[in-house]
């Protein structure tokens, strides 16, 4: 059975998610391989999306499946411990709203603490741009905050259909 992806205007996605306990309960082993799955699901159907976040599936725990291109795994309780004093923008996107992109501001390296499927507490310092902006998304949604929350401005928004037929003058605008 398919597991729906919370879509933009459910209140479910703006509850701040609660920290899990380790060890991890039955309970939670089963949720994490349904937003495993779900997550699985999502780039199989839509052929994007490297994570989603526990609340995005109604689950409103702090932990968060990735695919970073081997293998689907979990991260909880994650948290930003450090964050470059620099910043880049880019075109954002979210499987609760997979028509949109919105243009954000993110920082360009952060450091993120998190206990890892076998119970470990684990530090990835100092991530590269394409990890810190991803996790900086995923631990926006354990709190409550959107990427249109952090839209630049009201031209910020556009959808993906657009984006796609004029990419160039969309890439532009976050050229730094």
């Amino acid at each position: 059975m398919e597991t729906k992806v919370l879509l933009l205007g459910d209140p479910d996605l703006r509850k701040i998610a609660f920290e899990v306990d380790t060890p991890f309960s039955d309970q939670l082993k089963k949720e994490n391989e349904q937003l495993q799955k779900a997550l699985e699901e999502f780039r199989a159907e839509h052929g994007f999306g490297r994570a989603i976040a526990a609340p995005q599936i109604g689950i409103p725990k702090r932990f968060i499946a990735l695919n970073l291109g081997d293998k689907t795994f979990s991260i909880f309780n994650p948290v930003i411990q450090w964050h470059s004093p620099e910043t880049f923008q880019l075109w954002d996107d979210c499987m609760s709203f997979p028509d949109l992109l919105v243009k954000v501001k993110r920082y360009q390296s952060i450091t993120v603490a998190f206990v890892d499927e076998q119970g470990k507490e684990q530090i990835w310092e100092h991530l590269d741009q394409t990890h810190s902006e991803l996790l900086q998304h995923e631990i926006d949604h354990l709190d409550g905050i959107l990427a249109l929350d952090r839209a630049i401005d009201r031209e910020s928004i556009v959808y993906r259909s657009v984006f796609k037929a004029k990419k160039n003058y969309f890439l532009e605008q976050v050229r730094s």
